[in-house]
């Protein structure tokens, strides 16, 4: 059996030895489409994070029989056309939860907390040569008696959701398939949970539902003190209203993860920002701790052994 991992880069230096185990492993650190149609030509395994697997790729691999992606989202998959060749495609559910929610608090606590600004104030000799015990220039906030409004209550959103129980806030959640299964915390109208939140976290999958679903209109609604995070996909949010809703005060901040474009080009509006003190920007990160990829690779693993 031939395994053939197209964009192994993306793992970074986590150890593929159970891959190793299971057959001839070859892996690539990353593959144009036409490298990757050479490539694919005698595997038996595909394995990808976001090679984009279309009609031409799997035709390309006469020998084809499993797709496994090293990601929960299989949007860069044709998978219909995959099924009529008889190829089942097996994603990873579960294996990140800790880290993206780990990540979404590394990004609120430190626009609550103003962590740059306190660090850089030390760092500079400006704490130094105040003559004061303490800088009292940047106002922090507390999560206690806060609200926490998530877009998109699963594994994610669930732990996200607990974690902020943790720091006293009030949770409540916008479910954008319309069903209110989750019965912990209060289910709102994107329109209330956008008008009550003092922090908007995004932990959706992007759909016909979700795509642009916060945008200038929907900032507006927001309390001018409050903070968006995105840890789920970047087309959810429309990026150039979120810079702008950030550089003229309509809300304080944002922590984001994920773009529309990854990488994101050297123009984005995030980039060019009036006020970049205000954002925190990931380059797509959140999912992937030492203990989250290690994780993947042994689900992945399991997904080849089970077969096809």
């Amino acid at each position: 059996m031939k395994i053939v991992f197209l964009d192994a880069a993306t793992m970074g230096d986590v150890s593929f030895e159970p891959f190793e185990r299971l057959g001839e492993f070859v892996s690539y650190p990353m593959s144009t489409p036409e490298q990757a149609r050479e490539r694919v030509a005698d595997a038996d395994v595909l394995m990808i994070n976001k090679v984009l697997v279309n009609k031409e790729l799997i035709d390309a691999a006469p020998d084809l029989k499993l797709v496994c992606v090293a990601a929960t989202g299989v949007n860069n998959i044709d998978v219909d056309y995959a099924a009529s060749k008889g190829i089942p495609v097996r994603n990873v559910a579960g294996y990140s939860t800790d880290s993206v929610a780990q990540s979404t608090f590394m990004h609120i606590l430190s626009l609550a907390g103003g962590a740059p600004y306190f660090d850089e104030s030390v760092k500079s000799g400006s704490y130094s040569r105040s003559g004061m015990f303490t800088d009292p220039n940047w106002n922090w906030t507390e999560l206690a008696g806060k609200t926490i409004g998530i877009i998109g209550m699963g594994n994610i959103g669930r732990k996200v959701a607990a974690i902020a129980q943790a720091f006293g806030m009030d949770v409540c959640y916008y479910s954008t398939s319309g069903t209110a299964h989750c019965k912990e915390y209060p289910c709102l109208s994107l329109d209330e949970l956008l008008k009550v939140s003092d922090v908007v976290s995004v932990h959706a999958p992007l759909n016909e539902r979700t795509l642009n679903l916060l945008g200038a209109k929907e900032f507006a609604m927001m309390k001018t003190t409050a903070y968006v995070v995105n840890a789920g996909r970047g087309a959810i949010i429309v990026e150039k209203d979120l810079a702008d809703a950030v550089d003229n005060g309509v809300i304080a901040g944002a922590g984001i993860d994920v773009f529309v474009q990854e990488p994101i080009p050297e123009d984005h509006p995030y980039l060019k920002m009036r006020h970049p003190e205000r954002m925190r920007l990931a380059p797509h990160v959140a999912w992937a701790s030492v203990e989250a990829r290690k994780r993947l690779v042994a689900m992945m693993a399991d997904n080849v052994r089970k077969g096809w």
